[in-house]
């Protein structure tokens, strides 16, 4: 199985993984960035897991596409994604549409960042957050 086989079979059901096996999928020097965060190597990004794994009742992804590319010997892939996380406290449901860029260098991935609206993600869901954005989101589209 390849390295993007792998890693789209680990994030179809994040859920249900173990963090400790990250390592199967992620080099030791992995650099992990997403919008609220950035990790550098393994072991901050299984803590990273643990915690988030730990506030979720499930979290999957749905993989729609992963594009290859080439530079300088080294493949990058873009996965395009679709993350379906519930919260275990407060319960809550959340929908979002995102994009990783994952480099790999033996077989592991040693670069990964994530790119989703932070908006779709955390302000969306706190009520006066949500709407001030619904009210700058009307001004801009009129």
């Amino acid at each position: 199985m390849s390295i993007i086989e792998r890693f789209c079979e680990f994030y179809s059901e994040l859920h249900k993984v173990n963090p400790d096996h990250l390592d199967s999928i992620y080099t030791a020097d992995i650099e992990f960035i997403d919008p609220i965060t950035t990790h550098h190597g393994l072991d901050n990004v299984i803590a990273y897991f643990r915690k988030l794994l730990n506030e979720t009742q499930s979290c999957r992804f749905d993989i729609h596409e992963s594009l290859l590319s080439q530079k300088d010997n080294t493949n990058a892939y873009t996965v395009i994604w679709t993350m379906h996380l519930v919260l275990a406290q407060p319960a809550k449901t959340i929908t979002l549409d995102g994009v990783s860029i994952v480099r790999v260098r033996d077989d592991k991935i040693f670069y990964h960042r994530d790119y989703y609206d932070m908006g779709e993600m955390v302000y969306e869901h706190i009520p006066l957050l949500r709407w001030i954005i619904k009210k700058i989101k009307v001004r801009l589209a009129s």
